[in-house]
């Protein structure tokens, strides 16, 4: 099976990080699009081997992006098309119907209830979603919790499938040599409480929480790896609380393993140095980064976590939900940083998760939607001619041959695979 995923940027971020995860465990021939400008992540899936090229598209409205796509789509002889994040999803069916793939899957990464991708979800963003989802085959939610949100959307359930985000639970595990290098390198003292967190800093994300929480804790320090339009206002806010020396924001990180070479640790490396990791978001789609620190040992507070949510309590006795105000967060630091957290077992909920797990559920709706095209574009048998012969027998009363002729066409219908 030959397949093109079709995705908005390859800037460091959960759905980009999880793409590179499963294309290194798919069973098919895969090439990657980037609508927009390469990012980094774009040469190291380049380095594994998988073709990536870059459409160069400027803004949300820059519709000569739309022939370019459909032409590669056509070019390509690809048998489906999987597309990620929200502009790659509207561009990417649109040009995969213009370009004659009938097989498209689109992955819901970011989808809240009030945000997708940490942007206010509005009309016009639900409208048009709606009417390019109902060009695809399936709609694969990384939760049960965008499951439901898809629903209340509109989506029929039938095109819904549920393919959780998937973690490898080895590359975090809890390493105290990692632990003592990273804090050296950082300058930060052995017995120092520290407390961390990841992710995109854009206003949805609310690490403005963390920080200030973090300001109100004498001694506490906080490293925050992530970039985005809201890193100089953080700096600017911890600068503001003279807290500036405590709050380090360590940029956009990737997943290697171990401390990174220079100053900024891996998020390995991070998981391993902090005491605590936090996730203030109120509205996630999954909650991989809380995942990952649980799978490092770690407590973890948080906004929201589908990932953790949708399962039993027992799955993540680690975790803990709090009240995305300030005054909640800081409590809950404070209450750990006086009981000495210490590391925890790796709980169930991270081998739930597992990489390889989602990557086989993907290639079952792969199957499923390929299959699905085929008997759709496959043309109708031609019945044989047949000899002429002795005059039909007598038919019972009330029964007809039916017409010869042929009836009109009505169309054909689009069935949606499973």
């Amino acid at each position: 099976m030959k397949v093109l995923h079709v995705i908005t940027g390859l800037e460091v971020g959960g759905a980009e990080l999880q793409l590179r995860l499963l294309l290194r465990r798919l069973p098919a021939r895969c090439e990657v699009i980037s609508l927009t400008t390469p990012g980094p992540l774009a040469a190291a899936i380049e380095a594994d081997g998988i073709p990536v090229t870059h459409l160069g598209m400027t803004d949300n409205r820059d519709l000569s992006a739309l022939p370019r796509l459909a032409g590669l789509i056509r070019a390509g002889g690809y048998d489906l098309v999987h597309t990620h994040l929200y502009r790659a999803c509207v561009y990417g069916r649109i040009a995969a119907r213009l370009a004659g793939v009938r097989a498209v899957v689109a992955t819901e990464h970011s989808l809240g209830d009030a945000v997708i991708e940490g942007r206010r979800l509005t009309r016009g963003v639900r409208t048009l979603y709606r009417a390019t989802e109902r060009l695809g085959s399936a709609t694969v939610a990384v939760s049960d919790t965008v499951a439901a949100r898809l629903r209340r959307w509109g989506v029929p359930e039938r095109r819904i499938h549920v393919v959780p985000n998937g973690v490898e639970a080895h590359r975090f595990a809890y390493d105290p040599a990692a632990r003592a290098t990273v804090r050296a390198r950082l300058g930060l003292p052995t017995d120092a409480f520290v407390v961390g967190g990841v992710g995109r800093l854009v206003p949805g994300k609310r690490f403005d929480v963390l920080v200030r929480a973090v300001t109100r804790l004498p001694g506490v320090q906080l490293l925050l790896a992530g970039d985005g339009p809201e890193r100089e206002a953080l700096r600017r806010m911890a600068e503001q609380f003279g807290s500036g020396d405590r709050i380090r924001l360590l940029g956009a990180r990737d997943g290697a393993d171990g401390p990174a070479a220079g100053e900024a640790p891996s998020i390995p490396g991070l998981l391993s140095a902090i005491d605590v990791f936090v996730s203030p978001s109120p509205d996630e789609a999954f909650g991989l980064a809380a995942v990952e620190a649980l799978a490092s040992g770690l407590h973890v507070l948080y906004g929201s976590c589908p990932a953790v949510d949708d399962l039993p309590a027992d799955q993540a006795p680690g975790a803990r939900r709090f009240s995305p105000g300030v005054h909640e967060l800081t409590a809950a630091l404070r209450e750990l940083r006086r009981s000495g957290p210490g590391r925890l077992p790796v709980p169930p909920v991270v081998r739930r998760y597992d990489i390889e797990r989602s990557a086989q559920d993907l290639m079952a709706v792969y199957e499923a939607a390929v299959a699905a095209a085929r008997r759709r574009t496959r043309p109708a048998p031609v019945p044989a001619p047949q000899p002429a012969g002795p005059a039909s027998p007598a038919l019972p009363p009330g029964v007809s041959l039916p017409d010869p002729s042929p009836a009109p066409s009505p169309g054909r219908r689009r069935t949606a695979s499973r």
